[in-house]
């Protein structure tokens, strides 16, 4: 069964006000892991017995490319510390894409991931799959590149629909390499741009994803929401409710 994180970023503003009461009621809400993507200056054993007291598991480090990249060794340091084994490449820079020298860069990193016990991962928005190269999409290029010892999958499947192509196809194309795919809903403004949404009130095929990432074996579904129009407690809250009705009707989810 799929288990249901929750990705930090969603929550930022929260945490730098509050960090020990936000990753509090991320729990109370009933979200088992969270992906980080900052520390806010918090020491890594700090952070390490917060989780343990909320029964918070880390699925996840959203990093940098450029921190990953030049500061590996630290980086795997503190994340090691903290009971997480898997560093993301979050986002990757307009100026960056040179994807093939991205993809030679992904295999140094995963290689110095590989040997520390880490596993590295990268995490895609829609330009991976609008830009080409080759004549397929960079995603493709890519994880195409880079093996799956060195590279695994976090798909975000909503930006993957945003980008034109099938969620489901590309869950079912890299089967069994997707520990870890991000859940977002979003719908289209009139001028095309995406407004993300809390899950259910947009125009992504939830369930079908869900269906489709059991199949594929994957672990963790995490929810996340880049902007929210209301309070973002309220939303991961709104979500979660979202989760739970699913599982209720028979997802196969652990909530």
């Amino acid at each position: 069964m799929l288990k249901i994180g929750l990705q930090l970023y969603t929550l930022r503003e929260e945490l730098e006000g509050d960090f020990e009461g936000t990753l509090r009621k991320v729990a109370e809400l009933g979200y088992r892991g969270v992906e980080f993507y900052d520390y806010f200056g918090r020491p890594p054993e700090e952070v390490k017995a917060l989780l343990d007291e909320l029964g918070l598991t880390v699925i996840g480090a959203h990093r940098p490319y450029e921190v990953l990249l030049n500061d590996t060794e630290q980086e795997l340091e503190y994340n090691l510390k903290i009971g997480n084994r898997n560093l993301i490449v979050p986002y990757m820079a307009e100026e960056k894409r040179d994807w093939k020298e991205v993809a030679a860069n992904l295999r140094i990193i995963g290689e110095k991931c590989k040997a520390a016990g880490a596993v590295l991962y990268y995490h895609n928005h829609d330009f991976e799959l609008t830009e080409q190269v080759e004549g397929r999409p960079a995603f493709d290029y890519l994880f195409g590149q880079v093996p799956a010892e060195l590279l695994q999958v976090e798909m975000d499947t909503c930006w993957v629909y945003y980008g034109g192509y099938d969620p489901v196809d590309y869950i079912n194309r890299y089967s069994g390499r997707l520990p870890i795919i991000h859940l977002k809903d979003l719908k289209k403004r009139e001028d095309g741009s995406p407004e993300t949404v809390v899950l259910g009130e947009g125009e992504v095929l939830l369930e079908a994803i869900l269906e489709a990432a059991v199949q594929a074996g994957t672990e963790w579904a995490v929810v996340e929401q880049d902007y929210c129009s209301r309070p973002a407690l309220e939303s991961i809250a709104d979500s979660m409710k979202w989760v739970q009705a699913y599982a209720k009707q028979g997802g196969k989810i652990h909530v």
